[in-house]
């Protein structure tokens, strides 16, 4: 993106620093009186100001994050587990725990993937070799 087309002709070819610190009405198409406006309602003088916007910001990522969202259908609108993992039972709402005294269900460690791994599966498993190994080197 040429920078100089998004300023008034007055900026063009001005560094990056001196943009970000020239009033609002640096930008192509924000007349003095937007710039004014701008000060009045939420005290933004500056580029700098305008883009540090908090109001700014949240719409810059909620549109940012609406492109790139994926519509879901409504018949894949379904309840889903946020953790593969683990899958909590509770005693009170599930009668079956409550007599064999299960409170979690687990999946296998080879089983959980890495990025979500807070079990630290691996690390079992690479003591569990440490382990073996030492216990076969003793017998």
């Amino acid at each position: 993106m040429n920078i100089d087309t998004v300023v008034d002709k007055e900026y063009v070819g001005h560094s990056f620093r001196a943009l970000a610190d020239a009033p609002t009405s640096a930008l192509r198409g924000l007349s003095a009186k937007d710039a004014k406006a701008l000060a009045q309602a939420f005290n933004v003088v500056t580029v700098r100001d305008l883009a540090q916007l908090e109001f700014v910001k949240w719409a810059v990522a909620i549109t940012t994050l609406a492109d790139l969202e994926q519509e879901t259908p409504a018949e894949q609108a379904k309840e889903t587990l946020l953790d593969s993992a683990v899958e909590m039972t509770f005693p009170a709402s599930d009668p079956v725990s409550v007599d064999a005294g299960i409170t979690r269900i687990e999946v296998p460690p080879e089983v959980v993937n890495a990025h979500d791994d807070h079990q630290h599966a691996a690390k079992v498993d690479a003591s569990t070799e440490v382990g073996l190994k030492e216990e076969a080197t003793t017998h």
